[in-house]
């Protein structure tokens, strides 16, 4: 449903053009110095204002209305929301007739019988992932000695980023991206093997980030044409470096030392300007969609700092559970 965790514990809410959005965390131990001012980063990465993005913006600001006190975690459950300040919910009523093709607009009606709240995707939206984020700067908190780096690597394929927003912009259309996180600084022992791998549980949390379609570890799907002498790291130390780190910083499920890499494929946003020949279920005909609005262009350009929060979330998680054995 709509929580994750064992320990550190979340659960998000809300919807893109409802009231606000946001999420309650459990588990968080107490004495983490904590104000509203240090959601400020992270939540400007992710805003929208850059060339490709949505023209939806909006100030983000993070209340935290419990489980803080004088400045510090109280160990108690945290509430944290981001009101909603620029709405414009007229822009999504066709979609109840005519869904998006890509959207959840159709599988959210069949599976909620149409009570689902349509505007701007509703709970399917991509703005309900700023709860991630707030959680992910808390579980950053709790890992102060592991470091998130993630960056955008292509966008439709192209390393090229700005020309192909550009191009994309100017046929009506949206792309896809791919983004890379590496992870520095983890322990080693990490992770349970099968069920509770350190792979299945940050997997688990990015395909909760709405229009992620895929994620490899390491060298992923191209080690399928490698050979073991290929692929295989080599120990060079005592404390378990390896000469290369094609596993991607984890073997049987559990983190061996070395760097956590892996890539996550975000897919081109469905809502676009250009024209789509789909089905009117209310006249049961084709029709001819075209998408008005505010929309994303290449929603993978606000990616990063969500999946950093992704696996943020899991890995303290983790370090809790080791706390608690």
């Amino acid at each position: 449903m709509n929580s994750f965790g064992r320990i550190f514990r979340i659960s998000i809410f809300g919807e893109s053009h409802g009231h606000c959005v946001g999420i309650t965390i459990d588990g968080c131990p107490c004495g983490i110095p904590l104000k509203e001012e240090d959601f400020i980063k992270d939540m400007d990465r992710r805003r929208s204002g850059i060339q490709g993005t949505t023209k939806r913006l909006e100030p983000d600001s993070v209340e935290i209305w419990n489980g803080v006190y004088d400045g510090y975690t109280t160990g108690s459950p945290i509430t944290a929301i981001v009101c909603n300040t620029n709405t414009n919910p007229k822009d999504y009523s066709l979609f109840k007739h005519v869904p998006r093709p890509g959207h959840a607009d159709f599988t959210g009606q069949k599976k909620y019988h149409s009570f689902n709240d349509m505007r701007g995707g509703g709970h399917f939206s991509g703005r309900v992932a700023l709860g991630l984020v707030i959680a992910g700067v808390i579980a950053k908190k709790i890992l102060k000695e592991i470091h998130f780096i993630s960056t955008i690597l292509s966008v439709g394929g192209s390393q090229n980023i700005s020309q192909k927003i550009e191009e994309t912009l100017q046929e009506k259309d949206s792309v896809g991206g791919l983004v890379e996180c590496r992870i520095q600084g983890c322990p080693i022992g990490w992770g349970e093997p099968f069920f509770d791998s350190i792979e299945s549980s940050i997997s688990h949390l990015v395909f909760a980030i709405p229009a992620i379609r895929g994620i490899e570890f390491g060298e992923g799907f191209l080690s399928a044409s490698r050979k073991g002498s290929e692929h295989n790291d080599a120990f060079i130390d005592q404390n378990g470096k390896t000469l290369t780190n094609h596993c991607g910083g984890i073997n049987g499920g559990i983190t061996n030392g070395n760097e956590i890499l892996f890539r996550v494929a975000v897919k081109p946003p469905s809502s676009i300007a250009k024209s789509q020949h789909t089905f009117d279920f209310q006249k049961n005909a084709m029709t001819d969609l075209v998408v008005e609005g505010r929309h994303d262009a290449c929603i993978a350009l606000r990616i990063p700092v969500i999946i950093e929060a992704a696996a943020a979330i899991a890995l303290a998680d983790f370090s809790l559970l080791r706390g608690h054995s």
